[in-house]
C-alpha cells in the first residue's frame, strides 16, 4: 500500500495574518529562503518516495501551474480546512494520504516517520516546540495549544492553555489518514451540520475524533521545521536560515 501512497497540500486559503504578501498571491507561495513555502513541500513529499501529489486550491487558484493533481474548494472563502480536506476526498477514499498543511517546512525525513506509523489516523508533532515558539512569540503560551499522550496516543489536542505542563508537543499541520481511517471520520463529519463543518478545523476535527473514542496516534518529531503564520515568523526564519 505505501506505493500507492498519495499526498494532499492543503492550499486553499488566503492567509490574511500574512498582510500585503498575499494580497495578490496565496500564502503558500511566500517567499522563504529564496523559495516559495510549497516547493518545499513538495520536494520533501517527493524525496520521502510519493510520486502522485495534489493541491486543494481556492484563493488564486489561477496562480498555481506546478504538473500536479487539483482538488478545488469553491467555497474557501467561507470555509475552513476539513471543507478542503473534503474536496479531496476522492483520493482519500481510496489511498493512504500524507495530508500537509501549506504553510509548513519541513525535511523529507518528517514525512517518512509519518509514513511508516501503521496507524488509520497518525499525526506528527514537534517535541522541541517550545524552542520554535520562544523565536515566534514573547509569551509561548499565547499561541501554543493543550497537547496530550497516553503512551503514543493523542488524548487532547488544540485547547488554550496556560501551563507548559498541558503541553507535551505541537501538531505541525501533517497527518496521515487510511481509507479506513477517512471512512470513521465521514461517519462523525456526516453526523455534522453544514454550518459546523463549514467552522471545522483540522485539530477541532482531531479533537472530535478523540472524544468519540477514535484513535489518533502521534508520530514524535524532533527535527528542524517551520510555521509561517506571519510576517514577522518569515524574519526569525529568515535569520535561522542565514545563520545556518
Amino acid at each position: 500500500m505505501a506505493s500507492n501512497m498519495r499526498a494532499i497540500i492543503l492550499a486553499a486559503g488566503r492567509g490574511s495574518r500574512m498582510g500585503g504578501l498575499t494580497s495578490d498571491q496565496p500564502k503558500c507561495r511566500t517567499v522563504l529562503g529564496g523559495r516559495e513555502l510549497i516547493d518545499y513541500q513538495i520536494d520533501s513529499i517527493s524525496q520521502s518516495g510519493i510520486k502522485n501529489i495534489s493541491i486543494v486550491t481556492g484563493y488564486l487558484s489561477d496562480s498555481f501551474d506546478f504538473d500536479l493533481t487539483y482538488f478545488h474548494n469553491q467555497r474557501w472563502s467561507q470555509t475552513n480546512m476539513v471543507y478542503s480536506l473534503l474536496s479531496a476526498s476522492e483520493w482519500l477514499k481510496r489511498y493512504d494520504c500524507i495530508v500537509s498543511y501549506s504553510d509548513i517546512v519541513y525535511p523529507h525525513k518528517v514525512v517518512e516517520k509519518l509514513k511508516s506509523s501503521t496507524a488509520d489516523i497518525a499525526i506528527t508533532y514537534d517535541t522541541n516546540w517550545k524552542s520554535l515558539w520562544s523565536l515566534r512569540f514573547e509569551n509561548p503560551l499565547s499561541d501554543a495549544e493543550t497537547f496530550k499522550l497516553n503512551g503514543g496516543t493523542v488524548t487532547e489536542i488544540g485547547k488554550k492553555t496556560s501551563c507548559y505542563s498541558e503541553i507535551e508537543g505541537q501538531f505541525m499541520g501533517l497527518v496521515k489518514f487510511t481509507p479506513n481511517g477517512w471512512r470513521v471520520i465521514n461517519k462523525y463529519i456526516s453526523k455534522l451540520s453544514s454550518h459546523e463543518i463549514d467552522r471545522l478545523d483540522m485539530t477541532a476535527l482531531l479533537q472530535l475524533l478523540i472524544t468519540k473514542g477514535v484513535k489518533v496516534i502521534g508520530v514524535p518529531i524532533d527535527d528542524q521545521w517551520f510555521e509561517v503564520d506571519t510576517e514577522s515568523d518569515l524574519e526569525v526564519y529568515e535569520r535561522i536560515l542565514n545563520n545556518g
